[in-house]
C-alpha cells in the first residue's frame, strides 16, 4: 500500500474557450439528443467519447460538404470563411463556439491581408486554428512552426507577424529578435491568449513542488506536449498519461508527494480520476 499525498493543480484544465464550446454542446445534446462537430471539439479523447455517448456526431469538412438542413458546432479553434460559405449554400445551422481571442485575431489578419501586407504565423501545420487563419488570407500567408523553416536571406524587407494564439511567448519574441536582426522590418501583433501562456509559468513553479508530476493530456493536444515539456524541464519525474488507466504504481514510492496538472484541453474529471487511481494505490 502507497501512502501518497496527491494535490490537483487548481489552475490546469479547459481554458475559457474550450469551457464555451462545450457548455453550447452540452446544451443542444440535452434539449435535441444530436449535434454534428466540425471536427474534434477539444483534443481530449476521453472528453470526446463522453460527449459522443451523449449524442455529439464529429465530423470532417468531406461530410460537411453532403450535410444539409442540420445543426453543426463550430468548436473553439475557428473555421475559414469558406465553412460559412458552405453553411449558407446546404442550409446549415452554424453554433459558433469560436473563441473570442481566435475571432479577434482572425478579424486583424483579414485587414493586414486587405492592406496587402506580406503575413507571415507562427503557428503549427495543418492546426485547425491555423487553418482558420490562412483562410482569412486565402491561404498566401506564410506559416511556419520554427524560424529554421524561412530563408531569412530572402524574405521580404516589410513583414506582418502573427502568432497562433497557444504558441510560446517567449519563442515568439525570440523569433522577432532573430528577424529584426536580419535587417527585416516587423509589424509585431502578439496575438498569443495570455490564459494559455500563463500556464506555462504556473507550471513551472507548480512542478517543483512536488517529488513526482503526472501530466494529464489528449495526446493529440499541441499545448499538451508542450506544457509536459515544461513540466518534464523542471522535474525529471514527470510523467505523460491521457487516462487513469495508464498510470502505473511502480512509478512511485510510498510516502511521495504527487502532483497533477494538465493541459487547457484537459477536463478536471479527467485529473480527478487520476487522483483516485493514485489513492486507491
Amino acid at each position: 500500500m502507497l501512502d501518497l499525498k496527491v494535490h490537483i493543480d487548481p489552475n490546469s484544465g479547459f481554458c475559457f474557450g474550450v469551457v464555451y464550446a462545450i457548455e453550447m454542446a452540452e446544451e443542444i445534446l440535452d434539449e435535441e439528443g444530436h449535434l454534428y462537430c466540425l471536427g474534434d471539439i477539444v483534443h481530449n479523447d476521453e472528453e470526446v467519447s463522453r460527449l459522443v455517448s451523449k449524442g455529439l456526431k464529429i465530423i470532417d469538412r468531406e461530410f460537411l460538404k453532403d450535410l444539409k438542413n442540420e445543426k453543426v458546432l463550430i468548436r473553439a479553434h475557428g473555421e475559414p470563411p469558406t465553412t460559412y460559405e458552405l453553411a449558407l449554400k446546404n442550409d446549415l445551422t452554424l453554433v459558433d463556439a469560436s473563441c473570442p481571442v481566435v475571432l479577434k485575431l482572425q478579424n486583424r489578419i483579414k485587414n493586414a491581408f486587405d492592406r496587402k501586407d506580406r503575413i507571415y504565423i507562427f503557428g503549427k501545420h495543418g492546426h485547425a486554428e491555423v487553418e482558420g487563419l490562412l483562410g482569412q488570407t486565402k491561404h498566401e500567408a506564410v506559416v511556419f512552426q520554427n524560424i529554421e523553416e524561412l530563408d531569412l536571406d530572402n524574405m521580404p524587407e516589410r513583414i506582418t507577424l502573427f502568432s497562433q494564439t497557444t504558441k510560446s511567448t517567449d519563442r515568439f519574441y525570440e523569433i522577432n529578435r532573430i528577424l529584426e536582426e536580419k535587417g527585416i522590418t516587423v509589424q509585431t501583433n502578439d496575438t498569443i491568449c495570455r490564459q494559455v501562456s500563463n500556464r506555462d509559468k504556473e507550471l513551472r513553479k507548480f512542478s517543483t513542488k512536488f517529488d513526482k508530476v503526472v501530466f494529464v493530456s489528449g495526446s493529440k493536444s499541441s499545448n499538451g506536449k508542450a506544457l509536459y515539456e515544461v513540466c518534464k524541464s523542471q522535474n525529471t519525474e514527470t510523467y505523460f498519461v491521457s487516462n487513469a488507466d495508464q498510470v502505473k504504481p511502480s512509478w512511485f514510492n510510498s510516502n511521495e508527494t504527487i502532483g497533477i496538472c494538465g493541459a487547457t484541453s484537459t477536463p478536471r474529471w479527467l485529473m480527478e480520476e487520476v487522483r483516485d487511481r493514485l489513492l486507491n494505490f
